[in-house]
């Protein structure tokens, strides 16, 4: 797992990780885009994640999944061509 981030701090993180699993079509690349703000509280932070996926829907995104896991709260979205990827 590699992760680029911006010096300043004020942009996104992209976070690079590796599947065991094979994908057959569309998403050669799944981006995890981190929206939240590890800084806020969990509840602000979700609230966060949840306006940036409204956002995206206007954009015509689809939401597919909400997920809570080990304290991460995420949405799994795709874009308009299928590809999928995560807001967190």
């Amino acid at each position: 797992m590699s992760a680029v981030v911006d010096p300043t701090g004020d942009g996104p993180r992209l976070l690079f990780q590796r599947v065991p699993e094979p994908k057959s079509v569309k998403n050669r690349v799944h981006l995890d885009l981190n929206v939240g703000d590890h800084r806020d509280d969990p509840e602000s932070s979700r609230a966060r994640v949840v306006a940036n996926s409204e956002c995206l829907v206007a954009l015509d995104a689809t939401k597919l999944r909400e997920t809570e896991e080990r304290g991460e709260f995420w949405i799994v979205m795709q874009d308009p061509e299928g590809n999928e990827f995560c807001l967190q």
